[in-house]
């Protein structure tokens, strides 16, 4: 045998020892392998969102001031008739709201007199009657409500009669022409700003389903 072969025998064995040395002390790896556990961390997860039962009620809170009186009369009066929305009621306010101004606007009141207390009904048949007798006509168009928001609350435990006064800005064109059909104010193309606070009243409980208009206050 001559000495090149010898010498290459001689580095393959000292090249499969030192990969067995190797072995021994490292240990071997297969493929993709995450960190052992212990050198990180574990990330903080999330909690996931819990229903805590008896919480607040969002149709009140999303209204009105959790904890505040009008949250509790609205709270009391859901207990009279857990079917009763704030959401909805203010959707139906809004409606109202329309529909009464353009009705004392255009002195269209038999159409909105069902929504009315008698005595604010007779209050808008005194303006109309006034504005006719003075031969004066007023046209409107109804731009729709800006802001409208819970005021103020009252609830009587006794009797259930619930009141809520809103407080609505609305937008509308008026002019008011005299018996010549001239423009004495207003514009018909200038939006008016109007505020009101208005207060409706139900017995909650009651087969009546309609609240009634009791108060005004421009």
């Amino acid at each position: 045998m001559n000495s090149p072969l010898i010498q290459l025998l001689v580095l393959a064995g000292i090249a499969v020892f030192l990969i067995l040395r190797l072995r021994s002390v490292l240990g071997t790896r297969e493929g993709f392998e995450k960190p052992p556990a212990s050198q990180v961390p574990d990330k903080p997860s999330r909690p996931d969102f819990e229903v805590i039962e008896g919480g607040p009620d969002r149709d009140i809170t999303d209204h009105v001031p959790e904890g505040s009186q009008m949250a509790e009369d609205f709270a009391a009066m859901k207990r009279i008739e857990p079917s009763f929305s704030v959401s909805e009621f203010m959707g139906g306010a809004r409606g109202a709201y329309e529909m009464i101004v353009m009705g004392f606007e255009r002195g269209e009141l038999d159409a909105i007199e069902p929504y009315l207390a008698e005595d604010v009904f007779q209050t808008f048949v005194d303006v109309v009657a006034q504005r006719e007798d003075q031969g004066l006509t007023i046209e409107a168009d109804f731009i729709g409500v800006r802001e409208m928001s819970v005021a103020e609350t009252r609830f009587d435990r006794d009797s259930n009669l619930a009141e809520i006064t809103m407080r609505f800005t609305g937008e509308l064109t008026s002019v008011v022409k005299d018996r010549d059909g001239q423009i004495i104010e207003g514009s018909p193309t200038s939006v008016k700003r109007q505020k009101d606070s208005w207060t409706f009243a139900r017995t909650m409980g009651s087969d009546d389903p309609n609240w009634l208009l009791v108060a005004t206050d421009g």
